[in-house]
């Protein structure tokens, strides 16, 4: 199983710089990192380092972060993106992340959903055969994202699904999945394939696997066995050293 680290949470203690932790990862057995945003980074380090480790790069997020509920927000997105998708082909990336953005005071949920597949089918018309793929984030909203927009992960993939491109799916985080009192198997069903990218934390805490209650090697296995072939991205606060977590991580899953 291929772990991908989210360098924003893993690691800071012991490197200031995010290069510094993709060879801190690479020096305890991780395959893959990740991040956030890659406009405040120092691209041309990071380059180094994964061609210097071989350790791949995941996913991070597409740029900029506004809102695509809101259609106003559109050419700007998809002029970021062009950015970002680039980016992501110099970095060896597969993955880009996008957040639909909070709930419009004003605004219907439908309006604002069909603001978010108008936005979303034009990305998959921007990033076609580009091999670079873009993966929409449901979030909770009961602790983390109060006033998120998307928060179920059954509509999150009827809402790609309805943009009708291949290269639009969504991140499922585990996480926040859970919080909501979502069970994996329900909600992600025969649409594995939409599924780009996983991450994965405990609750209560957004700790390190084994810190709460969630069953994760259960949903992670199931993941698998129905056909999830990437990374298992690992986007939590750790309590301990952040080596010592991973390899706890590794322990839990199996």
């Amino acid at each position: 199983m291929k772990l991908s680290a989210c360098i924003e949470w893993l690691f800071p203690a012991e490197a200031d710089n995010f290069a510094d932790r993709i060879r801190l990862a690479h020096t305890h057995g991780v395959e893959a990192v990740e991040f956030w945003k890659w406009t405040n980074k120092d691209i041309g380090s990071i380059e180094w380092a994964l061609t210097e480790t071989g350790v791949e790069l995941s996913s991070f997020v597409a740029e900029p972060m506004i809102a695509l509920t809101d259609r106003a927000n559109k050419e700007t997105f998809l002029k970021g993106l062009k950015s970002s998708m680039d980016t992501a082909r110099r970095l060896g990336a597969h993955t880009l992340i996008a957040q639909a953005g909070d709930d419009l005071p004003g605004k219907s949920r439908e309006e604002q959903r069909a603001a978010l597949i108008e936005t979303l089918t034009a990305a998959g018309e921007i990033l076609e055969g580009s091999g670079v793929r873009l993966g929409l984030e449901p979030l909770n909203t009961l602790i983390d994202h109060v006033g998120y927009f998307l928060h179920s992960t059954i509509e999150g993939i009827d809402i790609v699904k309805a943009t009708g491109r291949p290269e639009i799916g969504i991140v499922y985080d585990v996480y926040h999945s859970a919080v909501m009192g979502e069970d994996t198997a329900e909600v992600i069903g025969e649409s594995i394939d939409r599924v780009f990218h996983v991450h994965i934390a405990d609750h209560p805490g957004r700790n390190e696997p084994g810190s709460g209650d969630i069953d994760l090697k259960q949903r992670v296995d199931w993941l698998v066995e129905h056909g999830y072939g990437g990374a298992i991205g690992l986007e939590y606060r750790p309590l301990v050293e952040s080596a010592a977590t991973i390899a706890e991580t590794r322990r839990v899953l199996g």
